[in-house]
C-alpha cells in the first residue's frame, strides 16, 4: 500500500508541477482571479461530465456542503487566485520554491487540528529550518537575474498557509468521501461564487483576443492539474496523513524550476537555491524522512 500510495503521490507531482509554467503563461493575458475562475469552472464541467458517465449522484447532505464550501476555499478558490496574482511579480521557478511551503504549513495547523499528528522536536526543527528559507528568499539580496517582489513572494507563501489549511480540514471531515465527489463538489460550489466574483474584479473576457498558448494552458490547469490531479489527491489522502500529502510539495519545485528555465528563460540567484535548500531540508526533516540524532543528521531506517 505505501508503494501504491508514493506512485499516486508521483503521479500528483508530474500534475501540479507543471501548473506553476501554465500559470505564468496565461496570467501573461488573463487576469489572475478571471484564471482562477476559469480554471474552476472547466474543471468543475470535466468532473460533473465524469460523475453522468459514471452514475453518481452529489450528495444531498448539508453537513457535507458546509465541508466542501469550506475546503474548495480552501484548497482551491483561494489558492488559485494568490498564486496566479503571485506569478504576475514573480518567477514560475521560485513560486513552485514557496509552495514548497505547504508541508510546513500543514504540519503546524495539524498539531492543532489533528490529534494523532502532533509536533515533536522534529517537526518543530524542520518548521523553523523551513521558515529559515523563506527568510532567505525574502531577504533584500535578489540579483538582477530574477524578478522578485516581496507581494508576489508574500502571496505565494500565503497561498501555501491556504493549501495547508485545505489539507488538513480535508483529512478532519471528507476523509472516507468517494474520490470524484469531494472535488467535484468543492469546484462546483467554488464556480457559484467565483464567476460573479471575477465579472465583478476583471469584467468579462475577450477570449477571441486571447492567444492559443493561454486558452491552452488553462485548459491543461483545469483538466489536469486541477480536475484530475484532485481525484488523485483524494484518493491518498483516503489511505494517508495530511503529512504525508503534504510531502508532495518536495517534488513540485522540481518541475517549476527545470520547465521555468528551460521555457521561460528563467535565471535562479544563489538566495533561491539557498532557500530552496533550507525548505527541502525543513520539509524533510518535520516529515520524518530525515531524523535528528544526537549529533547532527542521519536517514530514516526502512
Amino acid at each position: 500500500m505505501r508503494i501504491k500510495n508514493i506512485l499516486l503521490l508521483l503521479l500528483l507531482a508530474s500534475m501540479w508541477g507543471p501548473s506553476f509554467l501554465f500559470i505564468k503563461v496565461a496570467v501573461a493575458e488573463i487576469p489572475p482571479i478571471t484564471l482562477a475562475a476559469s480554471r474552476i469552472v472547466l474543471a468543475a464541467i470535466t468532473l460533473y461530465i465524469f460523475l453522468l458517465i459514471s452514475g453518481s449522484k452529489f450528495k444531498k447532505s448539508a453537513s457535507f456542503w458546509k465541508h466542501v464550501a469550506i475546503t474548495g476555499f480552501f484548497a482551491q478558490s483561494l489558492p488559485f487566485i494568490l498564486i496566479s496574482w503571485g506569478e504576475v511579480y514573480i518567477d514560475s521557478a521560485l513560486a513552485s520554491i514557496l509552495n514548497g511551503l505547504t508541508p510546513l504549513f500543514t504540519v503546524v495547523l495539524a498539531n492543532f487540528m489533528i490529534a494523532d499528528e502532533k509536533m515533536n522536536v522534529q517537526k518543530i526543527a524542520g518548521t523553523v529550518l523551513g521558515f529559515i528559507g523563506l527568510i532567505v528568499l525574502l531577504s533584500p539580496n535578489f540579483t538582477s537575474d530574477i524578478k522578485a517582489s516581496f507581494w508576489g513572494i508574500f502571496a505565494i507563501t500565503l497561498a501555501a498557509a491556504s493549501y495547508g489549511m485545505g489539507m488538513v480540514y480535508t483529512r478532519i471531515y471528507l476523509k472516507g468521501t468517494p474520490p470524484m465527489h469531494a472535488p467535484a463538489s468543492q469546484l462546483l460550489i467554488a464556480s457559484v461564487y467565483m464567476i460573479p466574483f471575477s465579472l465583478w474584479m476583471d469584467g468579462p473576457l475577450d477570449f477571441a483576443a486571447i492567444s492559443f498558448n493561454a486558452l491552452g494552458s488553462v485548459l491543461i490547469l483545469a483538466v489536469f492539474g486541477t480536475a484530475i490531479a484532485y481525484v488523485v489527491y483524494f484518493r491518498i489522502i483516503e489511505n494517508t496523513s495530511a503529512s504525508f500529502l503534504s510531502m508532495v510539495t518536495y517534488l513540485l519545485p522540481i518541475f517549476g524550476v527545470v520547465l521555468g528555465v528551460t521555457f521561460l528563460d528563467e535565471s535562479i540567484s544563489i538566495e533561491t537555491i539557498l532557500g530552496a535548500i533550507c525548505i527541502l531540508a525543513g520539509l524533510m526533516i518535520a516529515n520524518n524522512v530525515l531524523k535528528l540524532g544526537v549529533f547532527g543528521l542521519k536517514p530514516k531506517r526502512v
